[in-house]
């Protein structure tokens, strides 16, 4: 039975979803699946009819931010343009949203695309073509660096490599987010939290996100050692959050890489349930970088694996009951406007 609604009529600003349709790739993968593709496959069909679905099961989502997964790129591109296709195609839903036709909901009000910054200074061609698809609503990148030694981590669908973020290479690519005004999200895994660390003082002047509170790992060689590695992902945390150009996503934690819960997919754990489990790295989060760098967040559709959306946010406001009215509005929108440059849709205090 779905649960009661709480504090319905706080708005929030969703700054992490994603749009796909992977079913033409999803039989790629051998069996057995890893453990994510099988979390990803639950939803291998995402657009706007899903996330509108989503959306309007109670809590009210004034405006969402969509994040690059590697979706509809462009046909017949040169590789490092391809990705150009997947903002135009946002940029679309985001238009059919901004109609008024479906509500107060403004989706994908801000736009994070992809672009291969280890281009060096050939990147800056990339960026500017996905600024001109994204008409307005482009923010900025992620260009993900999560990797581990151990492969069954992540599995099949990520090749990444060790030390990307401290590459010559990428670094070079990355200095024009600064220049151009662009943000950047990282997403890494906990043992490499440090690494986002050592790319902000770089770079102290481009804004930073730090997707999924650091990514925990509860999977493959991490299996069960979650409590054991939490005083060095605290310390990473703590850390990071030195750096006044870093802000934190709070979610991330229902990922099959995560397992909070390990039983997954959609396991049926009430609210109440998941936010003891969540709420030491959500604390860990808010304390360290505080309300007006902290941002909850849904991964939709990949946090399926643990909660529907409706809980999601259930599970977050429960975690935040104890806070302030202005940090709860800092919590769920008034952060992430602020971080993507998001206007004209939060309701007045």
């Amino acid at each position: 039975m779905p649960e009661a609604i709480l504090d319905a009529d706080l708005p929030i600003i969703d700054p992490h979803h994603h749009l796909w349709d992977l079913r033409p790739v999803l039989g790629n993968f051998p069996e057995p699946r890893h453990r994510f593709v099988d979390s990803i496959a639950r939803s291998p069909y995402y657009t706007f009819n899903e996330l509108l679905a989503d959306t309007q099961t109670g809590h009210r989502v004034v405006g969402t931010v969509f994040m690059e997964c590697g979706a509809f790129y462009r046909a017949g591109a040169s590789e490092g343009f391809k990705p150009v296709g997947e903002v135009e195609y946002v940029n679309g839903v985001a238009a059919q949203s901004a109609s008024g036709l479906y509500g107060e909901l403004r989706a994908c009000a801000a736009i994070i695309g992809h672009a291969d910054l280890t281009l060096g200074d050939r990147a800056r061609p990339v960026l500017e073509a996905l600024a001109a698809a994204g008409n307005g609503r482009f923010r900025g990148i992620r260009h993900a660096g999560a990797w581990d030694a151990d492969s069954d981590v992540l599995g099949p669908p990520f090749h990444g490599g060790p030390d990307l973020l401290a590459s010559d290479m990428f670094r070079a690519g990355f200095a024009h987010l600064g220049q151009m005004g662009l943000t950047f999200d990282a997403w890494v895994l906990e043992p490499q939290i440090g690494d986002v660390t050592d790319l902000a003082r770089a770079f102290p002047d481009t804004p930073i996100v730090l997707d999924h509170c650091g990514t925990p790992l509860n999977i493959a060689s991490y299996a069960g050692r979650l409590d054991e590695n939490f005083a060095r992902w605290q310390g990473s945390i703590r850390e990071l959050a030195r750096c006044p150009n870093v802000s934190v996503k709070l979610g991330g934690l229902a990922m099959a890489f995560c397992g909070m819960p390990d039983e997954g997919p959609e396991a049926g754990w009430s609210s109440e349930r998941l936010a003891p489990l969540w709420k030491p790295y959500i604390e860990t989060c808010i304390e360290a970088f505080g309300a007006n760098r902290a941002m909850f967040e849904s991964n939709f559709p990949v946090d399926k694996w643990g909660a529907d959306y409706a809980t999601l946010w259930n599970t977050f406001k429960r975690l935040a009951a104890d806070a302030s009215a202005d940090e709860k509005r800092a919590l769920f929108a008034g952060t992430a406007a602020s971080f993507y440059g998001i206007e004209g849709i939060l309701p007045d205090a």
